[in-house]
């Protein structure tokens, strides 16, 4: 299980913020777990020690505003991890291979339930929800944007930082995916290993 910064466990709210932030907390750690259709608005509101009527106060388009709000959250979240490891090391290969390690490492903490923050949430939802599915593909682009950048200061062209971009993140989404589904390590740890090999490549096709 994992534990917040003060040491008390995830599933315990955390009194420090407000309501409101509490209920989208929650909603996104359990939307992360056990899906959108997993996760009801009354164990949301439980688990967030809020009443059902301040969940409805605070998100008066119900359970669906209440997933967009949490995909955000888990957006925000994931892209200042993924800050903090790009700046990590100067170049991309190494970063990149640290933040697939950190993910497996996280991911085998949690035991295997904390995976990607905006996947889990979306999925099942495309036909019936369009506003969690814009809400995730606007978190997928800010994270692909955040690699491109990186790959950019590196030296690369424009073309390959976009393309490589889209690679990684998506090999990462995958490979969480695959982590999860074997409860092992491997599957990040690889994918960590060969996109820093791609990127090598990349790099030395480079003129």
């Amino acid at each position: 299980m994992r534990t917040r910064t003060d040491g008390a466990p995830a599933s315990a709210p955390d009194t420090t913020v407000g309501t409101r932030e509490r209920i989208v907390r929650t909603a996104s750690r359990l939307m992360q777990r056990q899906g959108y259709d997993g996760a009801g608005i009354k164990q949301i509101s439980r688990e967030a020690d809020a009443t059902l009527g301040s969940v409805y106060h605070f998100f008066p388009g119900g359970k669906q505003e209440l997933a967009v709000e949490a995909i955000r959250h888990g957006d925000q979240e994931f892209a200042e991890f993924l800050t903090r490891m790009l700046a990590s090391a100067d170049d991309p290969a190494e970063a990149i291979e640290a933040c697939a390690h950190t993910l497996a490492r996280d991911l085998s903490r949690s035991d295997w339930v904390d995976g990607c923050p905006v996947t889990t949430t979306a999925l099942g939802t495309a036909t019936r929800a369009p506003d969690i599915q814009h809400a995730a593909a606007e978190a997928f682009a800010r994270w692909r944007s955040l690699v491109e950048a990186k790959l950019r200061e590196a030296g690369f062209t424009d073309a390959d930082a976009r393309d490589l971009a889209h690679t990684v993140i998506s090999t990462l989404e995958g490979a969480e995916l695959a982590a999860q589904v074997s409860r092992s390590e491997t599957p990040l740890r690889l994918a960590g290993t060969h996109l820093a090999r791609l990127i090598h490549v990349y790099r030395s096709a480079t003129p």
